[in-house]
Order: structure tokens, then sequence, then C-alpha cells
């Protein structure tokens, strides 16, 4: 017990400083994205940090199964360097019962990655989506005073001034084929429902003609609803009927695969752990790092070549690939000599 605290100790020293680097560096990225926005929408503060949030599963699941797939190869490395694993393997632990130590929390690892993968974030990434939708619309509706020519969905419209949402001797506009109609009012608010826009008109008058008629309407309220652009971005019920749906459909069956498949990477590399992290430091060199970032491009690699072709089978012959070839590769070096 003492041995898998201390373990788990090393694990925890390596692991912290490289998730937390990988963390920033990603998100600075993340970050110029988001605020490559302000450009085309205008957004607050409170506004930034909420589409940061979203985007945060994203960076969690990007670099936590490299951070820690690439610590424990350190922490073994480290150990070895030390004369460390050489102590600890002549009290009775082989490779493979270390190995069995990080076992349980390597398969608590990848589980969190399957929840945050293919849970969360088709969830953040449909929030960010819909949260773009309604600043573009808002973007679009760009009314300024004492403007002609200036439109709200099929209206004309030309207002006097405006303090925010708030506008001021709003006249409306829009003629087709049956009649022409003509609004005036002495205040307006522009309400924004998750990008269906919306005038509630105050006090004023409606003026409806055709070529028989001239009728007058007086109202105190009227609304005039305009979603200006139709939303593409669809519904977002829950995780399981996303998925089902996509893959009803034949939709994003490649994300899908990547995100089970990159979620496994640590559970499946188990053995490239030991293989990497074993060293005689007498006689070898510590490359532990340099191979374990070969192996990290391989495996993505890997995924691309051959998961974006053939899918969902993916699923089981990638790992099964995997598995087969780091086993051997434990086989034909760490094993012949512990």
């Amino acid at each position: 017990m003492k041995l898998n605290q201390y373990l788990y100790s090393q694990l925890a020293v390596t692991f912290f400083p490289i998730f937390l680097g990988l963390f920033f560096i990603t998100s600075i990225v993340f970050l110029v994205k988001i605020a490559s926005l302000t450009s085309v929408i205008t957004m607050d503060f409170f506004e930034l940090f909420k589409l940061y949030a979203y985007v945060i599963p994203q960076i969690i699941f990007y670099t936590m199964p490299i951070s820690f797939f690439i610590s424990l190869v350190i922490t073994l490395a480290k150990l070895a360097s030390e004369y460390e694993l050489t102590v600890i393997t002549s009290f009775g632990l082989n490779p493979v019962k270390i190995l069995k130590v990080f076992l349980p929390i390597t398969f608590l690892l990848s589980i969190l990655l399957l929840i945050i993968s293919v849970g969360l974030i088709p969830k953040t990434k449909f929030l960010t989506k819909q949260f773009l939708d309604v600043k573009t619309k808002e973007a679009n509706f760009n009314i300024k005073a004492s403007e002609f020519g200036q439109k709200f969905g099929d209206w004309l419209i030309y207002i006097s001034g405006k303090d925010d949402k708030v506008y001021e001797d709003v006249k409306l506009f829009k003629t087709d084929k049956k009649n022409d109609q003509f609004i005036v009012s002495d205040t307006a608010i522009l309400n924004n429902d998750n990008g269906s826009l919306s005038f509630k008109l105050l006090n004023g008058k409606a003026f409806i003609i055709d070529e028989k008629e001239f009728n007058q309407i007086d109202y105190e309220s009227m609304y005039i609803n305009d979603s200006i652009a139709d939303s593409k971005i669809g519904i977002f019920t829950n995780t399981y009927e996303y998925w089902k749906n996509n893959i009803k459909k034949n939709i994003d069956i490649d994300d899908l695969t990547f995100f089970i498949l990159t979620s496994l990477f640590p559970l499946i590399s188990l053995f490239l752990v030991i293989t990497f992290g074993y060293f005689n430091p007498r006689y070898e060199k510590n490359r532990a790092v340099l191979f374990s970032l070969v192996a990290v491009v391989l495996y993505y690699v890997l995924i691309k070549a051959i998961g974006d072709k053939i899918l969902l089978h993916a699923l089981y012959v990638i790992p099964t690939i995997w598995l087969i070839g780091t086993y051997i590769l434990y086989s034909k070096t760490i094993k012949k000599e512990y």
C-alpha cells in the first residue's frame, strides 16, 4: 500500500506541471480564437468568459491523455534513472505488477475522458453555436438613427433616435402584391429571444392600404417578429439522442471514433509505459520522452489514417492492433530482462 502511494505521489509530481502547462498553452490558443470573434460581434468580459467556459472540456480532452501518458513514462524513467526501479524489482514487483498499480487510475481517467468527449463536448459545441448565432443576429441588426434604406427583415425601417435597445419615433413600411403596410410608433423595444428578434411597438398607428380600402389601426402595443436569418444549428436534447441521430444519418461518425479512441489511448498504451520507462541507466540513455512523443504521434496518425476510413469499425480494429503491437514490443524488450 505504501509503495502504491509512493508511485502515485511520484506520478502526481510529474503529471500536474505537464498538464497545467499544456492546459495553459491550449487555453491561449482558444482565447485567441475567441478574441478574434470580437471583430465580427460585440461581447463583454462576461460573454468572453462564457465562451471560454464552453471550450474547457475540449481543452481538457486534448491535453489530458497526452499529459497522463507522458507523465507515466517519465515517472518510471525517473525511478529507473535513480535506481529505485531496481530496488522495487528486487522486492518482487516485476513490470507487470507495477503496471497493475497504475491500471485503476488509468481506467478511471479513460472513463472521465469518455464522459467529457462523448457527453460534454457535443453539448458545449451546440451552446457555443447557439450563443454565436444570437450574437451574430444582434450584430446584423444595427439600425442607425436618421438613415434611410435600413431593413428589419422584410420591413423598411427609419428611426429618429435610439438608446441601447430602445428606439424612438419608429416608422416601418412594407409592400407586396396585395397591399402596402405602414406603421408608426412613438417608441419600440428590441427583444432577442435566443436569436429570434422582435419589436415591441408602443403607442402608434398601423395603416393597411390596398386598391379598394384604407384601414387604420390605433394600438397601445404591437409585436413584429422577424428572425433575420434562419438558424441552422438545430436542437440538442441529450447526448444519447445526438449520437443516435448522427449515426443514423451518418454524420460526424469520424468525430465519435476520434473521441472514443483518444479516450482509450492511456489505457491501451500501458505496455508502452513500462517499455519506455524501464531502462538500465548504466548502459542505456534515457529516451523516454522522445519515444513517448513518437508513440503519441503514431497513434493519432493511426486514428486519422484508419479511423476516418472505416469509422465505427475502428473502435475495435485500432485498439486490437495497438494492444498486440505494444505487447509484442514489450515482450521483445523489457519482458526478457525483467
